[in-house]
């Protein structure tokens, strides 16, 4: 058939079109890596190395702080967009690679388009300047508004809502942070200090991370505050971070974590990272908070009279115990939140007992009356039902604190106090600084205990309902009173997390 040139050039421009668009990169959309329980977290293409944020802090909580992120990547995959998590800041510029690149916002992604497409197997530089807004909704996560500053709780999905990032647990990266702000005012940021510029009316802090951390355990810290330095076991370098005027008050309390941490070394090994400390803010955030290196806790859980010494110390170690269990060995999914959750309980729990005579297993007899109902209302240990959309403490359920013990608890029935001990130790050691998965953790103790307990621990973790306890057979869960003080549990926020 012929064509008069008419049709011919419409015919030519139509196939050019249709070429043209099925070339060109996929509309800028939100992407996420596939987590179940936070399907736009994280993002595909890459992987990060580094974070390098510079945060201006002008002296007032109030107001957007300016800042800088840097980002250090290798490509996984050939991209011709890259995705950010990014919300509530303003972005400026970006740069891709030193090239300027194009920019836009599309739901809580920063979708960047760089000059030229980013081949698999590459490094990947991200400059992006932006704001980081402290005046988010309530709860919502992010920068958290102290009485004289500010401070970070990120958990579990609000990394994001400080600065651009690849905001998903299973991307661990190494961070440095730059602070600046007034000179009367002290910053402290997760890892080592190192180094301090004082200009003009302002000073710079360096803090850096010596081993790679989630973006949700990240803290930056700004106020009037104190840094108490103490040596811990074997050297190891100490710093609290408290209120000035609230120095003398918290040293008693500041001064057990020493004697903490040697505990936690005699049941798991040696603290995993090189330094830590407790930082105190006067927020009622309504948790305590395993920022590594430096967990968050708020100033009423120590100066609270209602609060029972044994029960402050048991979450001190709470918290302490995140560092080996959440914080170096890291989950690889959010579903895989009970072995963080579980074993700080877990060893919150032992604590109390060795310390305070408070018994390990009515406290286990007491969850498994609960359990049932815990499961129905939050889902199993290792399937956890999502959280309602903007609450994502709602994830910090009952049965992921005292219902994940408690399969620690069956564990150790099943297979022995020293093949459970052996499990633990082996546990931290085989994944630091790394990430892992409750199917690693069924594989590994199937390994120590030299039997498979896949069906044991899959029955425990996925369940419906509660099997029966070894050891215990006359154990039972009182269902409808489990329910109702599963339901209850439910609308409060656990006061540790």
């Amino acid at each position: 058939m012929l064509l008069t040139s008419r049709r011919l050039r419409a015919a030519m421009l139509a196939t050019a079109a249709a070429t043209l668009l099925a070339s060109a990169p996929p509309r800028p959309e939100p992407l996420g890596i596939g987590d179940p329980l936070f399907p736009h977290l994280g993002n595909p293409g890459y992987d990060v190395l580094s974070y390098d944020i510079a945060f201006v802090y002008g002296g007032s909580n109030t107001k957007p702080l300016q800042a800088i992120t840097k980002i250090a990547a290798r490509t996984t995959s050939r991209l011709e967009r890259i995705n950010l998590d990014f919300t509530h800041g303003s972005v400026k510029d970006v740069e891709v690679n030193g090239a300027e690149a194009a920019f836009t916002t599309v739901g809580e992604d920063l979708v960047l388009s760089p000059a030229r497409p980013v081949d698999a197997g590459r490094r990947l530089s991200i400059t992006v300047t932006h704001t980081s807004d402290p005046n988010g909704p309530k709860g919502a996560g992010g920068w958290v508004r102290t009485t004289d500053g500010l401070a970070m709780a990120n958990q579990a999905d609000a990394g994001h809502r400080v600065f651009p990032c690849n905001d998903h647990p299973a991307d661990k990266a190494l961070f440095t942070f730059r602070v600046t702000a007034p000179s009367n005012l002290t910053a402290v940021a997760n890892g080592l200090l190192k180094g301090r510029t004082a200009t003009g009316a302002n000073t710079t802090w360096l803090y850096r991370t010596s081993h790679p951390m989630a973006t949700e355990l990240a803290q930056v810290s700004i106020g009037p505050s104190t840094v108490i330095d103490r040596a811990g076991p074997h050297g190891l370098p100490l710093r609290d971070v408290v209120p000035t005027a609230d120095r003398t008050l918290l040293e008693p309390w500041l001064k057990r974590t020493p004697g903490h941490i040697e505990w936690m070394e005699s049941k798991v090994g040696r603290y995993p990272f090189e330094t830590y400390g407790v930082l105190v803010a006067g927020a009622d955030t309504g948790f305590e908070l395993e920022t590594q290196t430096l967990s968050l806790f708020e100033r009423s859980l120590f100066t609270s009279r209602d609060r029972e010494k044994w029960y402050v110390d048991s979450i001190m170690v709470h918290e302490l115990a995140h560092q080996w269990f959440g914080d170096s060995v890291t989950p690889r999914a959010w579903a895989d939140l009970w072995l963080n959750e579980g074993h700080a309980t877990w060893y919150e729990a032992v604590y109390a007992e060795e310390h305070d005579k408070k018994s390990l297993e009515q406290r286990m007899r007491l969850a498994y009356t609960r359990s049932d109902g815990w499961r129905e209302s939050g889902g199993p240990p290792a399937a956890p039902k999502p959280a309602a959309a903007g609450k994502q403490l709602g994830l910090f359920r009952p049965i992921v604190y005292n219902g994940s013990a408690l399969v620690l608890y069956a564990l150790r029935q099943e297979i022995g106090t020293s093949a459970f001990d052996l499990l633990e130790r082996t546990w931290v050691s085989r994944h630091r600084d790394a990430n892992a998965s409750t199917a690693d953790f069924i594989r590994l103790a199937s390994q120590v205990s030299g039997r498979d307990l896949s069906t044991f621990l899959k029955a425990w973790l996925y369940g419906a309902k509660t099997p029966s306890m070894p050891g215990h057979p006359d154990w039972r869960s009182d269902a409808p009173k489990a329910e109702r003080a599963g339901k209850k549990a439910e609308q409060k926020a656990e006061k540790r997390v």
